[in-house]
């Protein structure tokens, strides 16, 4: 039989013994040590951001863009799905009422200069622009800049996807679309779309249009983070001006540029459920990082060591240490006193 004493002895060794994932995050164990367990809203917090390393950077942004052109190109051009396509497109736009692609690339190519200056436009300035935003960011911006970084990626790596599912022959290569191919007809050097580069791409991944999602991801990066408002104006003008390039050069319907706004929205909620926020509300600049078991050194401006001056003569009575004084014994006191008569 058990007492009602020997209960009370029992129960707190019970409480004791019981399972150690019951304990409290820290709580020390019967041996004295102390254990930590994950906390679930750790576990479930967003992203905080970090400095971004320059070789990282370089080598992700090559790598990721060398994966991006070898999946893009590997998926079968599909012509006959294509064309079909490029016809079910146009004539949705027409049942729209907004096919208008044909007569604007039929009134840009009737000036030289500016459909020339277009079709440079569309080979150059889609990498240009993107990569010096890139690097605006990362030298201005580095508290934001991996959650960009991350928007960009997500939103081509899902239109990957679409290249994949809907094939799609760009307005220059319908048959009987009666549209001119600009780069072609004027022998224009650099794109990779029509002329002596057309081996090296895909030419039938129009839907959706990455000119579009990364020109708007600039634009709306400038005009979210620059101080400047000529600085936001023209964030905001350049995705407007690469609607019109796309669609004066025949490489893209205006609704392969909604395909990749479509992206973009998505590349933005990829962001916000990794960090918690978008970038322009993410901190501007994030401290450096520092490696473990490594004290942390204050900066001090041109490596010089600033040392505490002492006050000099010149300085203040009211800055000047003072000490205490000591008391010193009377000479006088130290001598007993002579008695009367002695």
């Amino acid at each position: 039989m058990t007492t009602q004493e020997d209960r009370g002895a029992v129960t707190p060794s019970l409480a004791e013994d019981g399972p150690r994932s019951a304990a409290p995050a820290g709580s020390a164990g019967p041996s004295g040590s102390t254990r930590t367990w994950p906390s679930r809203a750790r576990l479930g917090s967003p992203r905080a951001p970090r400095r971004p390393r320059l070789w990282f950077e370089i080598l992700l942004i090559a790598v990721s863009y060398w994966l991006y052109s070898l999946v893009r190109n590997a998926v079968p051009e599909q012509k006959a799905a294509a064309l079909r396509n490029a016809d079910r497109v146009w004539s949705l736009e027409h049942t729209l009422g907004l096919a208008f692609e044909q007569s604007v690339n039929h009134a840009v190519n009737s000036v030289t200069w500016l459909i020339v200056a277009m079709n440079y436009y569309y080979a150059t300035l889609h990498f240009v622009i993107t990569i010096a935003v890139l690097v605006w960011l990362f030298r201005r911006q580095p508290g934001r800049y991996g959650a960009a970084r991350l928007i960009l990626f997500a939103t081509t790596a899902v239109a990957l996807l679409g290249y994949y599912l809907f094939p799609l022959a760009p307005p220059r290569l319908m048959h009987g679309g009666s549209f001119i191919d600009t780069v072609l007809l004027h022998e224009t050097w650099g794109s990779m779309a029509s002329g002596n580069f057309k081996q090296m791409s895909n030419q039938y991944a129009a839907m959706p249009s990455m000119h579009i999602g990364w020109s708007l991801w600039c634009g709306l990066t400038i005009f979210a983070l620059a101080r400047a408002p000529w600085a936001r104006v023209l964030g905001l003008l350049y995705p407007t001006l690469t609607l019109v390039v796309i669609v004066a050069t025949a490489n893209h319907f205006w609704l392969d540029a909604v395909g990749g706004m479509v992206c973009l929205a998505f590349g933005y909620a990829v962001s916000y459920a990794w960090y918690g926020s978008l970038p322009h509300r993410l901190p501007r600049t994030v401290p450096a990082r520092r490696r473990p078991g490594r004290p942390r050194v204050p900066h001090r401006p041109w490596g010089r060591v600033a040392l505490r001056r002492r006050p000099g003569p010149s300085a203040p009575a009211a800055s000047r240490p003072v000490a205490p004084r000591r008391s010193e014994p009377d000479p006088a006191a130290a001598v007993p006193p002579t008695p009367p008569g002695a």
